[in-house]
């Protein structure tokens, strides 16, 4: 997008209904029409007041204007002006606790990640509707019932085709940790039936393997993909881990682009995925020291430590036997 750049300031405002409530209000930022039409549908749908709806050009030029609870953001195309504007926007949010949901392409994706980490964008690669849908249903599962009105029929049956969508997404959650601790992640042990072990002592706490036998892991893993369907080993919190492993032990960096295609699933799957790892301490994010406009993805220490533990306790650490 081209042209003269303003900087907008932006408020959060919330439209009062006649009968006192606050429903949730969402603007609405994309150039295409037929999307904008269909974003709002969704919203309307699920019972949000739509305060504005236009070209991203209203976004980036815009004087002050309240924006609401939830901004809807397409920008699958960027450049100075408009990564200014992403940014300011995730600054804003921050401070207003409004929920964004930024939908990009995957070349556009390293742009708009390393210039949104305020608010916790909701991030979406190429999503169709449902994806869309369900973004929402996310943001709204965070609001208390009242500020949402009575769903009508053909709105229960949009919600029932959400769930059945969440549903799929929780069944594969629940395959990851069969024992419904209702989190993926158990590298402490404490949603294990059993005690947790106790602390191990720095010393005993094992090294990484060599990066080569990490790698050969993931070629190993990936080699499945040759002879049986893909979905059925689908692991992207485990492959994201092995591959950060891999490049902690190399002492290489890794974009966000470049973890999406080793989770080996859709890029808003795997951001999906990132994000969870990142509230379980589990990844950070490291901010590009000599180009403050990329920003990397890296295992945690809490991570690194238990990925030693568990190649210890399976006989794999240290070096590479010869």
């Amino acid at each position: 997008m081209q042209g003269s750049f303003s900087q907008p300031d932006f408020a959060y405002g919330q439209a009062r209904s006649p009968d006192g409530d606050v429903p949730v209000a969402l603007s609405i930022y994309a150039d295409r029409p037929h999307l904008r039409a269909t974003l709002r549908e969704d919203a309307t749908a699920a019972g949000l007041t739509v305060m504005a709806a236009g070209p991203l050009i209203d976004l980036l030029l815009g004087a002050e204007r309240p924006l609401g609870d939830v901004i809807m953001v397409d920008c699958p195309q960027v450049d100075g002006a408009a990564l200014a504007a992403l940014a300011r926007l995730d600054m804003s949010a921050r401070h207003g606790e409004a929920r964004l949901i930024v939908s990009t392409s995957v070349d556009a994706l390293e742009d708009v990640f390393a210039c949104m980490d305020q608010s916790s964008p909701i991030l979406l690669v190429d999503p169709d509707r449902a994806e869309r849908v369900i973004a929402l249903g996310q943001v709204l599962a965070g609001f208390p019932s009242g500020r949402l009105r009575e769903l009508s029929d053909d709105d229960r049956l949009m919600l029932l085709r959400l769930t059945e969508q969440v549903g799929q997404i929780a069944g594969r959650i629940e395959r990851l940790d069969p024992r419904g601790s209702g989190s993926a992640f158990a590298f402490d042990g404490q949603a294990a039936p059993a005690p947790a072990p106790p602390a191990l002592a720095p010393a005993d706490e094992g090294q990484l393997p060599d990066a080569k036998l990490v790698r050969r892991i993931i070629r190993q893993r990936q080699l499945r993909a040759r002879f049986f369907d893909g979905d059925l080993f689908a692991d992207p919190a485990w492959d994201m881990l092995l591959d950060l492993t891999a490049a902690r032990i190399e002492g290489k960096q890794v974009s966000v682009t470049s973890l999406c295609i080793a989770a080996a699933v859709p890029p808003t799957t795997a951001l999906r995925w990132i994000g969870q790892m990142v509230e379980a301490d589990l990844f950070e994010r490291v901010s590009d020291h000599v180009d403050r406009r990329r920003a990397f993805i890296a295992l945690s220490d809490k991570a690194e430590r238990a990925m030693a533990r568990y190649f210890s306790e399976i006989g794999l650490a240290g070096p590479v036997p010869v």
